[in-house]
């Protein structure tokens, strides 16, 4: 397989993405400016709710985004470790799973960092934990999806 297609085929989709995570730590990804679509959205919803409830569920829903958001760069990572590097061997190991969440873990760190240089985004310790056990959960939820299906005769 030529260097130019392992890199399309493995490389290309985690760097988009990795590029999506930074982009979504701009300004214009801030809490300030995604609440004027959620907002109104959460309140033509659910009319009767009040604003300090409402700011509640805003806040949980942007931190199930980092949840959710590390939880796919976890696969891309994994699946671009797994494939550019390890072909032909085993999909699973302790250190190949320790490498994706310490990857996942280092990224998100640099996240927070650079949202320390954008005025209306506040660094926080407490999301890369969220991001890192984000990212955990999508190995696992993966590596439990393909012990089923293997259990169920598939491979």
């Amino acid at each position: 397989m030529s260097q130019l297609w392992i890199f399309i085929k493995y490389w290309l989709p985690t760097l988009v993405w990795m590029c999506l995570i930074f982009t979504a730590s701009s300004d214009s990804h801030s809490s300030e400016h995604t609440s004027y679509f959620f907002m109104p959205l959460l309140h033509w919803f659910f009319p009767h709710i009040p604003d300090q409830q409402a700011e509640e569920v805003h806040h949980v829903f942007r931190k199930c985004g980092h949840f959710t958001e590390y939880a796919i760069l976890a696969l891309l990572i994994r699946r671009t470790l797994n494939g550019a590097f390890r072909p032909g061997l085993p999909p699973w190991s302790g250190r190949l799973a320790a490498a994706v969440v310490g990857l996942a873990f280092l990224y998100a760190s640099s996240d927070e960092f650079h949202q320390s240089f954008v005025p209306t985004r506040t660094p926080l310790f407490s999301d890369v934990l969220i991001d890192t056990a984000g990212g955990t959960a999508g190995l696992l939820g993966l590596w439990a999806w393909q012990r089923i299906w293997k259990s169920r005769g598939r491979t």
